[in-house]
């Protein structure tokens, strides 16, 4: 596929996901970021503001054999969080905790705890 067809691909897949929100509160935006789509999402009722969905993982998605199932999915989980946060991303961002603030284990003397 070359690169004019898969970035109408990944276009067109964002639209079909940011598509569950209401109808007129979806905007798309330009920006820097050329690994990612922007959306602006303006409604009273959502506390969502704004969708990032990664070119990368659309890419991936659109060669996906599950990829019906996955939007649906997409979708289910974008109009959950519409009310609930100000941002969702695709893929969500991984959470980890540092080293220094792991829960320090027993130290064990001849396999006894």
């Amino acid at each position: 596929m070359n690169s004019d067809a898969k970035t109408y691909m990944e276009g067109r897949l964002a639209e079909e996901i940011v598509s569950v929100l209401p109808a007129g509160s979806v905007a798309r935006v330009l920006s820097g970021e050329r690994d990612a789509i922007r959306f602006r999402v303006r409604d009273r009722e959502l506390k969502l503001a704004t969708v990032v969905l990664r070119r990368t993982s659309l890419s991936r998605l659109a060669d996906d054999p599950l990829r019906d199932i996955k939007i649906e999915y997409l979708r289910r989980d974008l109009l959950a969080s519409a009310s609930q946060r100000i941002e969702f991303r695709y893929p969500h961002p991984v959470k980890m905790t540092p080293r220094a603030e792991w829960p320090a284990l027993p130290v064990c003397a001849a396999n006894v705890c």
